[in-house]
């Protein structure tokens, strides 16, 4: 008996890879229901998702509400929908026809999965993501354990997730504590509290059209503190332990920087610190909250 699944795409400005998304989903050989929530785009998506895919399901929020907070209007819509299983997928990325069957059968085979992923490749289909490649420790075609059916890593960025709707139930969705960046990892360590895995299957595929952004100094400390937010909720350990990772790591790097006479970083890492020190009630609350079955955690 086939599972119903719902794949969700959040969307912003999504015109330029609209068609190669949605035209894959809709061609996959695996039935799937496609949602798009999209985030305020300025560009023609919403104006060409109700001409040219009308059995696309499109909510329109009046703003960019994130990425966690636009899956988490997906997710709710699949729990109460009655669906086996969601397959997030991100805009600029695009699927193989046998890709959403190959993970549901692989889920069904391996229920300690609570994440399940293809390969991704970059947009050219030539060549492996370099965030896969790193995550999965696989530099190349050549070194894709293909004998494998599902080959467990720590962590896979969520272009591509394949998550059976009791996991959602029983972790939670995103957190509301990461807006833009971030929500992934919390999500995966979470998972990880209740005991579930995360892999990918050699046999699947999928691209992943971000290319090679340069990263400016404002990106870089925004990926700095959505790491030690993530490892300050990371409720895998201690709270104290957490305390040192998120908040005190972020207070020696700015006593450092200030050592160093960089005084801007020094600025930049102190602020930081304080920010996630102000975050502590509802860091302490997700982290008790995380701990329990059915947490609800970004669903309620």
């Amino acid at each position: 008996m086939e599972k119903r699944v719902l794949t969700i795409v959040v969307s912003y400005n999504f015109e330029p890879w609209l068609a190669r998304c949605l035209d894959s989903l809709s061609g996959s050989a695996y039935p799937t229901d496609i949602m798009v929530v999209d985030n305020g785009s300025a560009d023609r998506t919403v104006e060409i998702i109700r001409e040219c895919y009308p059995a696309v399901r499109l909510v329109q929020n009046g703003a960019n509400l994130g990425f966690g907070a636009a899956n988490n209007i997906g997710f709710r819509e699949a729990l109460s929908g009655g669906y086996d299983a969601v397959f997030l997928v991100n805009q600029d990325a695009w699927v193989a026809p046998d890709t959403i069957g190959t993970l549901a059968a692989l889920w069904q085979r391996h229920p300690e999965y609570g994440i399940l992923s293809p390969v991704h490749w970059d947009g050219s289909g030539s060549r492996l993501d370099q965030g896969f490649a790193a995550y999965a420790s696989v530099s190349g075609r050549e070194s894709l354990p293909v004998a494998e059916e599902v080959v467990a890593c720590a962590f896979i960025n969520a272009a591509f997730w394949f998550v059976p709707c009791a996991v959602v139930e029983e972790v939670g969705g995103f957190s509301p504590l990461f807006r833009h960046y971030g929500e992934d990892k919390d999500f995966v360590n979470r998972l990880h509290w209740h005991h579930y895995r995360v892999g990918y299957s050699p046999k699947a595929s999928g691209c992943h059209d971000r290319g090679d952004r340069p990263a400016s100094r404002a990106a870089v400390f925004r990926a700095e503190y959505v790491y030690h937010l993530s490892e300050y909720a990371n409720v895998n350990y201690p709270a104290a332990k957490a305390f040192a990772y998120g908040v005190l790591a972020v207070a020696k790097k700015s006593a450092k920087a200030f050592c160093r006479r960089r005084w801007q970083d020094a600025s930049e890492y102190w602020r930081m610190a304080g920010r996630l020190l102000r975050l502590s009630p509802e860091v302490r609350e997700q982290r008790r909250r995380a701990k329990r079955k059915f947490s609800n955690i970004g669903l309620s």
